[in-house]
Order: structure tokens, then sequence, then C-alpha cells
């Protein structure tokens, strides 16, 4: 999932993350179980009462990006499998205010399912009860209002598999320096309950399964303005790190432009989410070894999948998780479209060849 201007709104409470620590798997913002996204089907059976019944759905997304049109593709595949039309879709530009008129519009368009992502525990909690009192079927993404109860108020919530993002982040970089040298660790200095448990599942990894890797120097970061300010004091201080875990590829770019200006062709980066200024790098042999991705479009048809089962009245999972992936120069034009269903971008296309 991508982060650009996340930082800019209160997405959580602090509460959602306190108590979790290191995990070795994803848990839910309450510590729910993980059902992996593959698990929820809909059947024929499900298709068959699904169809010709009239049921609407709405999108109502915090932002539009590539994610979340990756995200809206597979939910509106799903949608289209069940006969069910996708009336509104919105974009609230990060904008909390704008996102509780979107639900007022989309609630007068009378919609059975409404699949979003909550901008603000609180603003929201305001804004979805009329469409959770109303009987309408909400699944969230990533995010769920406070004080909603699962299976009373929404339906699931559904996001990446964070630990395996962190996770095979660590395995790639420990891979590109031969399993053993010294490492830095560029994490999210926020209370953010998704990029916390995908920093931290990086350094549970390094930690628990590569006894020959260091983590000898820690940052965090909650401007991605200030990346490359950042990295650069951390490679003056440590100028002998093999590779560098960056929390996201926005601030990733900026670590890149630390590496450099220092002329260091010897440190390698791994990064989450995909993003052409670092994919380029990473297709030109750079400093970049790898972008861990989540599988965008799976997102949305687990999501949309999730809401249909719950408008048939069969008991919903609190919280799926869909699948991370790892992508290399050796599959960037695969893993672009398994991740977010669409080509990669010309100029890395043209780079691997």
């Amino acid at each position: 999932m991508h982060f650009t201007k996340l930082l800019a709104t209160a997405l959580l409470a602090g509460s959602l993350f306190a108590g979790h620590g290191a995990l070795a798997q994803t848990v839910g913002p309450n510590g729910e179980s993980a059902t992996p996204s593959a698990d929820i089907q809909l059947s024929d059976a499900d298709l068959a009462a699904l169809k010709d019944k009239g049921y609407k759905a709405a999108l109502l997304w915090h932002t539009s990006s590539d994610f979340t049109n990756a995200v809206s593709a597979g939910a509106k595949d799903e949608f289209a499998k069940a006969g069910v039309d996708v009336v509104v879709q919105t974009d609230a530009g990060f904008d909390a205010a704008k996102q509780r008129s979107d639900i007022e519009t989309a609630l007068a368009a009378q919609p059975n399912v409404i699949l979003s992502l909550p901008l603000d525990p609180v603003t929201s909690a305001e804004a979805f009860k009329e469409a959770a009192s109303s009987g309408v079927k909400l699944v969230f993404l990533s995010n769920v209002p406070a004080g909603y109860t699962q299976g009373t108020d929404y339906a699931s919530i559904v996001t990446d598999d964070l630990f395996q993002m962190g996770k095979q982040a660590a395995d790639v970089l420990a891979k590109s320096i031969g399993g053993k040298g010294k490492v830095g660790w560029i994490f999210h200095d926020a209370s953010y309950y998704v990029t916390n448990q995908r920093d931290n599942a990086f350094k549970t990894t390094i930690e628990k399964d590569y006894p020959d890797i260091k983590i000898v120097a820690e940052q965090g970061i909650s401007d991605p303005a200030r990346a490359e300010e950042l990295a650069s004091a951390m490679l003056l201080q440590n100028p002998d790190l093999d590779g560098i875990y960056v929390t996201w590829a926005e601030p990733a770019d900026g670590v890149l432009a630390a590496l450099r200006a220092a002329g260091n062709t010897h440190t390698k980066i791994v990064t989450l989410d995909l993003s052409e200024p670092v994919a380029l790098d990473m297709v030109k042999d750079g400093n970049v070894v790898g972008l861990v991705a989540d599988k965008a479009y799976e997102l949305g048809r687990a999501m949309a999948a999730v809401g249909l089962k719950s408008l048939l009245g069969e008991a919903t999972p609190a919280f799926v998780v869909a699948p991370a992936l790892t992508v290399t120069k050796d599959n960037v034009a695969q893993g672009w479209m398994d991740s977010l269903n669409r080509e990669a971008p010309q100029s890395v296309l043209d780079a691997a060849k």
C-alpha cells in the first residue's frame, strides 16, 4: 500500500498498535488473527443467491493512485461475477470532511455494500454511523473507525500481510549481501499500525534468522522529505554499511540520493511498495535490490467477496490479509502486474531489457 501523503492524516490512534511488540505474524488493529484472502471465495451457490437481486456497491477511497485503481479493479471484477453494480466511486483526497460528504452521497444511491479506507478513526466513526445502522455491509481497508464492533458495525478489515512484507524485505536484503554484514534500519517514526508491523517484521527477521547480519544503525523518519538528510548522517557515522532497509518507497528515493551523492555503490537498499524511481535504479543494477509490494488487486477482490458473503448472512472473518510479493530486476514486469494489475512504467520495462 502506498503511503505518500499518509503522514498528513491521523490515520490511526496510537492505541491500536500499542502492546503488539515484535510479532511473527500479521495481526489486526485489535490483535485479531489473520485469515488469508485466498480462503475468501464466493461459491457457485453464493453467486446464484446474489444474482438478479439488484444489489449495489460503493467504493469510497481515501485517494486516487495506482494502488487504489488496482484495489478497485479487483473489487469490480468480483462484484461483476455476482451481478452487483458499482454505483458510486469517490476519492476523498485524504480529507476526512470530504470523505464524510462522499458517504452521504453514496447513501443516496442506496448501496448494499460499501468498501472504504476510513481516514480518521474518530471522524470516520461518526461518518459511517448512518451506513452501519441502516444495514449497509461495510468492509474496511487497513483501518477501522473507533469503537466499531466486527460483525455488528462492519463485516471485516482487509489489509496486506504486513509481517510477510517486512520478512520478505529482510530476506531479499540478506541474500544480496551474502547473509552477513552491517545494515541500517530506517523505520516510520509514528504510531501507524501498517508501517509499524512491516518495519518491526524486518527487524525481527534479521535478528532471528540472520545471526551474521547486525543492525548497527537505526533512524526513525516521519517526513519523507528529510530522508536524504537523515541517510547522509547515518552513512557519515557508518560508512561501511552493507545494506539499508527503508520503510517505504518515497523516503527510499531520498536514501538513494544520499548514496549517489556520496559516490556509494556498495550499500544495498530494500524498501516496500512499487515506485518508478526506485524500480529504475533496481533494474539498472544500482543500489536497490528489491521492492516488496502487496497484491492490491487481490485486496479489492477479497474486500468485495467478504462484503457479499456478509450480505448473504454468512459469518465473515474479522481480519483478512492479501499476500505480499518480492519484486526484483528478474520479475519486475510480472511483479508489477501481480501487484497493481497494470504494466510497469515504460521507462522501467525499457531499462530492464
